[in-house]
């Protein structure tokens, strides 16, 4: 994420005058997507730049920041920018005492440490958050990064994150599963095959929300359910906790909707309450989604 966010702002106008990169993975990004800039220890980053880009994982975050803040790194009036989805500003404390600018601008938006994530941070939705004599410090560097601001309270950092990782990690999964099954089936592009089908899928559920839900579970047909069940078991154990857990959540919303009819409810759950893996554990019992 760190290089991509740079050279984003450097077409903005900005100057990138230091990166810090570890791994070799890192050192490679760094010298594909920002080529002339040095590579420098994190404190001599913060040295050099009046904007700092903290894009590291979420887990390290707090301790990086305290240690940054302890050996003098940080410098009032600093911008201190952090990308993690779960934290806030208050995260950046130990930088705010040390008289730094605090800012979480979290890009919703996978990267795969190319070029092509800079295309991709327009019209991107940042997640924002940051002491309000801030907003508009934040709001231009997300718009000069092509991004909208989006506005998230403090304590609904962690929510909001789940909420993305929910949507967008675990699809990852999905599709990789399905794409694996498919394969397992004698299909020879299996991509070709879901791409214009989870596309559909995608655009419709983010226009209709729960009233696109399609398929047997939506349907209330228990048997097809049940030969789904019997099939991964079969063939791939290892996504029939998965297939129940999904299911089992589709059911209750389609009944909620109403696009599941009661009447058929009721056996459809009865399948879906069955043993959840290869070795026959016991289900949940009927209804129950957690």
């Amino acid at each position: 994420m760190g290089p991509a966010l740079a050279a984003s702002l450097q077409l903005a106008g900005h100057r990138p005058v230091a990166v810090s990169a570890v791994s070799d993975a890192s050192r490679r990004r760094a010298g594909q997507m920002l080529p002339d800039v040095p590579v420098v220890p994190p404190a001599e980053v913060l040295e050099r730049s009046e904007l700092v880009l903290l894009t590291v994982p979420d887990d390290a975050l707090p301790e990086l920041v305290a240690g940054l803040a302890e050996t003098g790194a940080v410098r009032p009036g600093q911008l201190l920018v952090h990308t993690s989805g779960r934290y806030g500003a208050k995260v950046l404390d130990p930088a705010l005492r040390a008289g730094a600018l605090p800012l979480a601008l979290h890009p919703a938006m996978t990267f795969t440490g190319t070029p092509v994530d800079v295309q991709r941070l327009a019209g991107c939705s940042f997640g924002v958050t940051a002491p309000d004599e801030l907003r508009l410090a934040a709001e231009a560097l997300v718009i000069e990064m092509g991004g909208e601001p989006e506005w998230i309270a403090e304590e609904n950092r962690p929510l909001y994150h789940a909420a993305l990782a929910l949507g967008a990690n675990h699809l990852v999964t999905l599709v990789a599963q399905s794409l694996e099954l498919l394969r397992t089936a004698g299909v020879g592009a299996p991509d070709r095959m879901l791409g214009p089908l989870l596309g559909a899928a995608l655009d419709n559920a983010l226009r209709s929300g729960d009233a696109a839900l399609t398929g047997p579970v939506a349907r209330g047909d228990a048997g097809t359910v049940a030969a789904h069940v019997a099939e991964l078991r079969r063939h791939a154990p290892g996504t029939v906790a998965g297939y129940l857990a999904m299911a089992r959540a589709t059911a209750d919303r389609a009944l909620a909707h109403g696009l599941l009819k009661p009447e058929l409810a009721e056996p459809l759950l009865g399948v879906l309450a069955g043993p959840s893996d290869a070795a026959g554990g016991t289900g949940d019992t009927p209804g129950d989604t957690t």
